[in-house]
């Protein structure tokens, strides 16, 4: 892999592909659409295969000037590798989710995901200050015009609700970057990393970045754009939109508010921590009461977005290795989830849970695929959702045995709510004669959630393959904020200093010289 860059190449197959698609058939445009995705599936796989566990921390770079004070650089770690990778698994079910549903504009439509796949990888592959914001913020025009043309009926209040929101807390990143830009002398990402700000103004850069990447995420109360958005969304648009947008406001705290404001991160621990047990008790009292299957699941994201910022804010490894997976398993069982109701919207043309039940006798494939998603959600042991919880509770038990505990009790709602919304579609009589009478799964909905739930049970029962990438790299952050890491209730009450695992990353990244 040496010289090839791959990366280019990755941000060229699916920009490419895209153009094409204004100029070709529906039907064309298709089928250059899922080339295109799994093309860019088979390089992240690539990638992956190719990525040196313990070697640099920044791999596949690649650097070149555009103007003065403005670079051209890619290059990802282990924990950049796993989103990017995450990007292009859903993006060929992406399309293939959209197949059937979307018969108008098909070109324009597909043009608009494969867009979304450049910029979602740019994100995670930029290594300039300016390149990132670019990626970042550009990725919601696609968005707002998947959701504004082929939405529902409200998709002009949603998208616009979307776009606002989104780009108001943006604008004051952008200062905050020149800011940073000026001060450093440089706007390269992993040098800024490692720059001590003053810990007066990273007070208030945190606050500028925090108000980009919490209505990102979404966190409490940035949320109220997001269920307006995911109901209005076609299928594929909530997949995407759940499975790898919502990530960006976490990878922006792991990349820039964590190693870059440790004091200020410190310094808002608790607000974070306090934003996260509302929005889990919250959202999840707020699903139980939900008729609308795609509102349930949006504001279950709510909840588990929000045992990821408290993950990521617990200041040790096992609360950011938590952090990591729940981003991952969530991209997974959410997009997987609006994928099940999807299936059943292109059939009956309604989300209401009332017009179903008994979905058990009629559609038994479906109801077993709906029946791992759901309990992949809830956290039942040898799916994703367990790892990802335990890790994540484990890390914010250290902290606060009292966040962890509000944070419990928001999980065992959510088992209320998947299971009384799973009893209601798929048991019970079947009293509407309309869902009785539709078919089962076909080939094309095979191979949409087959996949996914491999990586779903995969990664229960065997993390390492995606926490190995990432450990190097969630240690040498740790390493960087434990300076500022106040003590937590594990600490104190055993009377001694938290203990940081600094020997843990010895010689990890040698090479590097990052860390």
């Amino acid at each position: 892999m040496d010289g090839f860059p791959i990366l280019s190449v990755m941000l060229l197959v699916p920009l490419l592909a895209g153009l094409a698609c204004f100029f070709l058939a529906s039907s064309e445009a298709r089928i250059v659409a899922l080339l295109a995705t799994l093309i860019n599936l088979g390089l992240g796989i690539v990638l992956w295969i190719n990525y040196e566990i313990g070697g640099p921390q920044w791999q596949f770079t690649e650097r070149g000037d555009v103007f003065a004070g403005f670079q051209y650089a890619l290059g990802i770690d282990g924990i950049a590798l796993m989103l990017i990778v995450l990007s292009v698994f859903l993006m060929p079910i992406c399309i293939l989710a959209s197949w059937e549903a979307i018969q108008k504009r098909v070109g324009e439509y597909m043009a608009a995901f494969l867009l979304m796949e450049v910029l979602m990888i740019g994100v995670f592959a930029a290594q300039d200050l300016f390149l990132f914001y670019i990626f970042f913020e550009a990725g919601l025009i696609p968005m707002y015009l998947i959701i504004g043309i082929w939405g529902g009926t409200d998709r002009i209040y949603a998208s616009f609700k979307f776009f606002l929101y989104t780009l108001f807390g943006s604008v004051l990143m952008l200062i905050a970057m020149f800011w940073m830009a000026n001060e450093a002398g440089t706007s390269d990402i992993p040098t800024l990393m490692q720059y001590d700000f003053p810990a007066g103004a990273q007070t208030w850069l945190w606050l500028a970045f925090f108000a980009s990447f919490a209505v990102k995420m979404p966190m409490f109360p940035f949320h109220t754009w997001l269920p307006a958005a995911h109901v209005q969304a076609p299928t594929a648009g909530s997949v995407i939109l759940a499975g790898v947008l919502l990530k960006l406001g976490g990878y922006g705290f792991i990349r820039f508010s964590l190693p870059m404001f440790p004091e200020a991160s410190a310094q808002f621990m608790w607000l974070v921590f306090i934003l996260s047990c509302i929005a889990v008790v919250y959202a999840s009292l707020v699903a139980l009461v939900q008729e609308d299957m795609k509102k349930l699941i949006a504001y279950s994201s709510v909840a588990h977005m929000a045992i990821v910022t408290a993950g990521l804010f617990a200041f040790n490894i096992q609360g950011l290795e938590g952090a990591m997976i729940m981003m991952l398993s969530h991209g997974l069982v959410s997009g997987a989830l609006f994928l099940c109701v999807g299936i059943i919207y292109d059939r009956l043309h309604t989300r209401d849970i009332s017009r179903y039940g008994g979905l058990a006798i009629n559609m038994p494939k479906y109801a077993i695929f709906f029946l791992l998603f759901t309990m992949a959600s809830i956290g039942l042991p040898g799916t994703s959702g367990f790892v990802a919880e335990f890790l994540s509770l484990a890390g914010i038990y250290e902290i606060s045995s009292d966040v962890t505990l509000i944070l419990t009790t928001g999980i065992i709602l959510g088992a209320g709510y998947m299971l009384y919304l799973y009893r209601r579609v798929v048991f019970g009589a079947q009293v509407n004669e309309d869902a009785a009478a539709m078919r089962d799964m076909n080939a094309r909905e095979w191979f949409m959630l087959a996949p996914v739930a491999a990586a779903v049970l995969w990664m229960g029962v065997y993390p390492e393959s995606f926490l190995a990438p990432m450990r190097s790299d969630i240690a040498a952050l740790e390493a960087r904020v434990a300076r500022a890491a106040p003590q937590g209730d594990a600490a104190l009450a055993a009377g001694t200093p938290r203990e940081h695992e600094a020997n843990y990353i010895s010689g990890e990244h040698a090479s590097g010289g990052a860390h």
